[in-house]
């Protein structure tokens, strides 16, 4: 690993100025997710443990350089104290005297949170006057946001030259996972890509397809694919603007010996809701005035029998309308089916993405699997084959 971890640092003494996300979901006052708090406990307790002083720095919603009091930090107070089992002191600023007194007043063993990062104008902008103010309050950085890593922010770019520089234990986890799928892999790879849209997930796809032996295609975005070869696929959702980018993806799939598995046989509706009346078609045999709303019992088969010869999985999305059942099965029997061949330890399972995690939570395989990651557009773009400057600033 090009980047240091907690173990590499000397923290007894120091302030460690930590880079977290916090950013969850509040609903009249009280947080209603604690997971991405839950995540970055580890962290903070190992600092703790190596008698560092840890000192967060979050964002919290899209305050664009304002000092917007209800995108104020101080609401994940209560959680946070919560989850680290402690109490921990607020600083109203995350730079300037605020930021300077509450740090000045640490005593061993104390956490302190300080006031959203993206109050100031700066941190989005990368300013390296933002990034000095902050860096002034600490002597490491640490970097447990892997969420945030794609973003070159002050706070999760610009400060990690400034001072020695490690992952936390939730960033070196995250890391080490997306090397084990991606990286070096263990042969063969799947990959399953599902969601809407053919057109978000262009670069994903033509990575992918360079990188895996097997891809499966789902959701709506096979229907494009499916159009792209010719098939009828009468009202489901469909890009026919992007046939043409479909066919050429096939075609560098075939140069790159990347097997791509598209539906064989679907699950066709006449209207989309919950338990509407429907029935199983051949993939060319979609009727005119129906949409493709999951996949079909043999294409579940045919998935099945590629993970049960693959030795790892990477999943983004669903392979069907899974927010509605019935279009929930392909999805669920897939999912589960990964899930049996991790807890077997024949298959290395890493998933991320907000739909995929729903929908594997729905299907009760997330627990299952090898890593789920929690950060949507940081783990996208490292799917994708992009560098996150979050990420590349720690290797420096």
């Amino acid at each position: 690993m090009a980047w240091k971890t907690l173990d590499d640092m000397e923290l007894a003494g120091k302030v460690v100025l930590v880079r977290v996300d916090i950013n969850v979901p509040v609903e009249n006052g009280v947080v209603t997710d604690a997971t991405r708090i839950e995540r970055i406990v580890p962290t903070i307790s190992d600092i703790l443990q190596k008698g560092g002083k840890p000192v967060l720095m979050a964002h919290f919603g899209r305050p664009k350089g304002q000092v917007v009091p209800e995108m104020s930090l101080k609401v994940v107070l209560p959680a946070l104290e919560e989850a680290l089992g402690r109490d921990v002191s607020f600083a109203e600023d995350c730079i300037g005297l605020p930021a300077k007194k509450a740090v000045a007043a640490l005593g061993q063993g104390d956490v302190l949170l300080l006031e959203n990062t993206r109050f100031h104008a700066g941190e989005e902008k990368n300013e390296p006057m933002l990034a000095a103010s902050l860096a002034a309050l600490g002597d490491v950085y640490v970097n447990d946001a892997f969420s945030a890593a794609h973003r070159a922010h002050a706070s999760t770019e610009g400060i990690a030259h400034l001072l020695p520089a490690a992952a936390g234990r939730l960033m070196e986890v995250e890391l080490k996972a997306l090397e084990s799928a991606l990286g070096e892999p263990q042969r063969p790879v799947v990959a399953v890509v599902g969601g809407a849209k053919v057109s978000t997930k262009l670069e994903l796809l033509g990575n992918l397809v360079t990188k895996v032996d097997h891809l499966v295609i789902g959701g709506g975005m096979a229907n494009t694919f499916l159009a792209a070869q010719g098939i009828d696929v009468g009202k489901s959702l469909a890009e026919h603007d992007m046939t043409d980018t479909a066919k050429a993806i096939m075609e560098k799939a075939h140069t790159a010996n990347c097997a791509i598995l598209l539906p064989s046989d679907v699950v066709v509706a006449r209207e989309f809701k919950a338990g509407a009346d429907n029935e199983t078609v051949a993939a060319d045999a979609c009727p005119a005035d129906a949409m493709i709303l999951d996949a079909g019992p043999e294409t579940v088969a045919r998935i099945e029998a590629v993970f049960e010869e693959c030795r790892t999985l990477i999943w983004n999305g669903p392979l069907g309308a899974f927010e509605i059942p019935p279009f929930d099965t392909a999805t669920n029997a897939a999912a589960k089916k990964a899930a049996e061949l991790t807890a077997a330890g024949e298959l290395i399972t890493v998933a991320g993405g907000g739909d995929t995690v729903a929908a594997l939570n729905t299907a009760g395989a997330a627990d299952a699997f090898s890593y789920i990651s929690t950060a949507g557009g940081a783990f996208l773009e490292w799917m994708e084959g992009k560098t996150l400057p979050g990420v590349a600033a720690l290797e420096d």
